[in-house]
């Protein structure tokens, strides 16, 4: 008889079976295979959680019974956080298994040698891990289930309320808010233009304050005055020349948060796709010379914490490739925040001597981004500080002080590896001694005005989750996408901004729910679920507590209902009705947001919001735009529509054709961007793009899905004929199949 492996994903399956022998069947759960049902709450009396099958998973759930039934032992090797301990312990149940014939396996990395070590030391399912995913299921499930129906009548139908989601959309709310409230103040700089009297050397310099005192502003335009005044016809010279070591060390590995807040911000990638692509870099891709392999270890976690026997590759592998110079003389340590759960190392490399050009080849555009700045950091994180000098100097007329600096690189240090946050050099600077005169060029006053606080982006939303404990590490890109999605929240030019539904939302909770979207207390279930996790807190009286509070607030906010509904007020836009002439808003609709006219219901004219993309379009050259259908999916079209039939599923990119120089665009579920230019040689016709064919649902009767038509093979003069066919095309199909009507 066999042995049973049970894991999540194929990948995961593929990448752990070569590295056992004959007797091991690895198989999928494809995720979950059991949850509360969809409708109703699946809560009992008691707290009990109501569990079902879910739906579609009836097949697999009868394989893994017939291959457990016909296996020596069950092993259960799902993800090492509370979710993947959840899952295990559903196949556990779904199966009939006993605990004591349970073999529960984890491994922080899919290696070899973690694999064999994790399956020759099996343990029982962690049962306070399993508690404290229940716990959040349930807390969930109650905020999102008795809530929503409020929100429902009250504001809009088809709005949700979530325990993380809400607090979320209120740290944007109340930023935009700040903004709006900000008062900007004056304060002015001068920058003068000097020169040595003898020689060549001419410099700015910027004012600092008056001598022997600390840095000082100019609050207006009569003290900017009075400095220039004192300046004038006051004569210059350099008051002192100094030298000093500047040095900076490397950051941490990366946590979760922080590698999706570099992901975000350096390479462009959503919270939520690059988690996906870190997965599919942990379960394990086909590299050339070396099969199936895990490049990382695990992706979510909150730890700083590193193997000893990491930190000596990476150590060995500097000296070797960089020199002993680069090596501090003891490793560093870093310590993990107060609130981490510290249940895994950080994210690192699996293997520190594959580096990113060693696999390039073997990944897509953005798995080898994402790889490369993983190991990257992770190797930079044992190096020495790079070492700058910085050059002072500081000049003085008439009282008043005017700085000058330059920094040089001394020795670059982990900067050899990975670069953050690089220092500004400044202008080159003349070899000047103290004492010396100078002659006054030129000095020009500037007004300036204070800015409000920055709109958050996806990454220091992030950032501002973690530092107030708001959600875990698999919580972060989950919430964002929500709230992107359900657009209670816009991104524009990579900013987060509050829609006029998020903010009524957050008002209306703010008003009826305040502890629910109070920051200070959703840190405080998130310690509640860390110490049920720790086994130091009972799950159900836990959520008791919480009920209990909850729902006299829900039975305050349904008396409330009968006092109307909420308006969703409307976004004014520069647009006007080319059909009365009025101007046109932004609508909230079923499917989400869209442009309407204002003169409803005297004139119903519509049209889809759309949003400036990448590139350009490869037929005329204009625009490409973001679109939405009435189904509510995104689609890509000419900014020229209908003078140009240009539409497409496909993402466009930044990056332009070697051949033709128009855009390329990405395709699901394809390594290589491709031209959508037909009068280019590198064209790839629509049949050759690996779309997945939609099938008819009649038995045998099945027939092929038809050959998708498409603007992109049709050239801008055929237009007019084709741009009422345009319409339909684009209301009746969904990016996920991309076949014909």
């Amino acid at each position: 008889m066999s042995k049973l492996i049970i894991v999540e994903s194929p990948a995961k399956a593929r990448t752990i079976g070569q590295y056992l022998g004959k007797e091991y069947t690895v198989m999928a759960t494809m995720g979950h295979l059991r949850d509360l049902p969809k409708s109703g709450k699946g809560i009992d009396e008691g707290f009990v959680l109501r569990y079902v099958p879910i739906e579609g998973k009836e097949d697999t759930i009868k394989k893994l019974k017939t291959a457990a039934d016909k296996s020596e032992s069950v092993y259960l090797a799902t993800d090492p956080d509370r979710e993947g301990e959840a899952i295990s312990w559903h196949v556990k149940e779904l199966l009939g298994l006993n605990d004591s014939a349970v073999h529960r396996v984890a491994f922080n990395e899919i290696t070899k040698k973690e694999v064999q070590k994790a399956i020759n030391s099996p343990r029982g399912i962690d049962y306070p891990l399993v508690d404290a995913q229940q716990a959040r299921r349930a807390l969930d499930r109650i905020v999102g289930y008795e809530i929503s129906p409020l929100l429902w009548r009250k504001i809009k139908s088809g709005l949700s309320a979530g325990r993380v989601q809400s607090v979320a959309t209120r740290l944007v709310v109340d930023r935009e808010a700040e903004r709006r409230a900000f008062v900007p103040e004056e304060y002015w700089s001068i920058t003068v233009t000097l020169s040595r009297v003898k020689g060549a050397g001419e410099f700015e310099a910027a004012y600092f304050g008056p001598e022997g005192s600390k840095k000082a502003e100019i609050s207006n335009e009569e003290a900017a005055s009075a400095i220039l005044q004192k300046i004038r016809n006051a004569p210059f010279s350099v008051k002192s020349v100094t030298h000093s070591e500047k040095k900076r060390s490397p950051a941490p590995p990366f946590s979760t948060s922080t590698l999706q807040q570099e992901a975000s911000s350096r390479l462009g990638l959503s919270p939520r796709r690059a988690m996906a692509v870190a997965q599919q870099l942990y379960e394990g891709i086909e590299i050339e010379g070396h099969g199936l392999t895990g490049l990382i270890t695990y992706m979510r976690t909150d730890s700083l914490r590193l193997s000893d026997e990491a930190v000596a590759d990476a150590r060995s592998f500097i000296g070797s490739r960089y020199g002993k110079e680069y090596l501090p003389a003891s490793p560093r340590v870093y310590k993990s925040k107060g609130n981490a759960q510290d249940a895994h190392e950080a994210i690192r490399p699996s293997h520190i001597e594959l580096p990113p050009e060693a696999v390039r080849g073997s990944l897509n555009d953005e798995q080898y981004k994402l790889y490369k700045l993983i190991w990257s950091r992770f190797l930079a994180c044992q190096m020495q500080s790079a070492i700058y000098d910085l050059l002072t100097i500081d000049s003085v007329s008439a009282g008043e002080v005017f700085r000058a600096n330059h920094t040089t690189q001394v020795f670059a240090g982990f900067t050899a590896v990975y670069d953050y946050g690089r220092e500004e050099p400044g202008a080159s600077l003349p070899q000047l001694s103290e004492g010396e005169p100078l002659s006054l060029l030129d000095a020009v006053p500037a007004q300036h005005f204070t800015k409000p606080p920055a709109r958050y982006t996806e990454a220091t939303l992030i950032r501002a989750m973690e530092e107030q404990g708001i959600g875990r590490p698999s919580t972060y890109a989950p919430t964002l996408s929500t709230i992107t999605d359900r657009e209670y929240v816009l991104r524009e030019d990579k900013q987060l901004r509050p829609t006029p539904l998020g903010e009524v939302l957050t008002g209306y909770m703010k008003d009826r729910f305040s502890y629910i979207v109070d920051v200070a207390f959703t840190a405080h279930m998130e310690e509640s679920l860390d110490e049920i996790e720790q086994g130091k807190k009972d799950w159900k009286s836990m959520l008791k507590t919480f009920y209990d509070a909850f729902s006299v607030t829900r039975d305050d906010a349904e008396a409330d209902l009968q006092n109307g509904r909420i308006r969703i007020p409307d976004e004014p836009t520069d647009q006007i009705c080319d059909l009365c002439g009025k101007p046109m808003a932004i609508k909230m609709g079923r499917f989400g947001r869209y442009i309407a006219c204002t003169g409803y219901p005297d004139c119903k004219n519509t049209r889809p919001l759309s949003t400036p993309a990448d590139g350009a379009c490869p037929l005329c050259g204009g625009t490409i735009l973001k679109k939405k259908s009435k189904k509510g999916y995104s689609y890509y079209g000419c900014e020229k529509h209908p003078g140009c039939s240009f539409m497409t599923w496909d993402t466009p990119q930044k990056t332009n054709c070697p051949d033709c120089g128009k855009t390329l665009f990405r395709v699901r579920y394809q390594k290589v961007p491709i031209c959508e230019n037909p009068d280019c040689k590198s064209f790839v016709p629509e049949e050759n793009r690996g779309y997945k064919k939609k099938e008819e649902a009649s038995g045998t009767d099945q027939k092929p899905a038809a050959k998708r038509k498409t603007a992109t093979t049709k050239k801008p003069a055929a237009a007019k004929k084709t741009s009422a066919k345009k319409k339909t095309t684009v209301t009746k199909k969904t990016p996920a199949k991309k076949s014909a009507k």
